[in-house]
């Protein structure tokens, strides 16, 4: 057999494989379930908001103030001033459980970091706000994931 009919055979095979057949009626198909994501919806800042450095400086990485206090309907806005990448993320440990669905909902952006961790701030002067709308009064405990064997923590009380 020379190489034009090896080829018109070899052809023939995949274009028959990739081609699929019917579908077996015995089999029961169930829609792939959609990506689980927070309960509450995100809720718009009702109130003032206030402004937080994020510093390192190589002897040092903090949060400029490290104790916050936000009115409920409020905002934090973090300001990523040096010592990048910074981010922000709540303890879920010690985020009340009732809280946890609403705050991660009040935390936007596509590239979070996973469970109450906001997104990496990458460029100088990049900011992430977080809404305090909807969230029950209490104190929450804040990191910068990159920076947290560093100290980099704070509180966030909410009134």
């Amino acid at each position: 057999m020379n190489f034009n009919g090896l080829a018109l055979i070899t052809g023939a095979i995949v274009l028959g494989a990739c081609a699929g057949g019917e579908k077996s009626t015995t089999k029961s198909e169930t829609p792939a379930a959609a990506p689980a994501g927070p309960a509450g919806a995100a809720a718009a800042v009702t109130g003032k908001t206030i402004e937080v450095k994020m510093i390192g400086d190589g002897k040092t990485y903090h949060f400029e103030p490290n104790v916050i206090t936000v009115n409920a309907g409020g905002a934090v806005k973090f300001i990523n001033v040096i010592g990048f990448p910074h981010s922000v993320g709540f303890d879920a440990a010690t985020t009340p459980a009732s809280e946890q669905a609403q705050l991660s909902a009040n935390m936007p952006g596509d590239h979070m970091m996973g469970a109450l961790e906001g997104p990496m701030l990458l460029q100088p002067n990049e900011t992430y706000t977080v809404s305090f709308t909807n969230i029950k009064p209490g104190t929450y405990n804040i990191h910068c994931l990159p920076h947290l064997a560093l100290g980099m923590k704070g509180t966030i009380t909410v009134q």
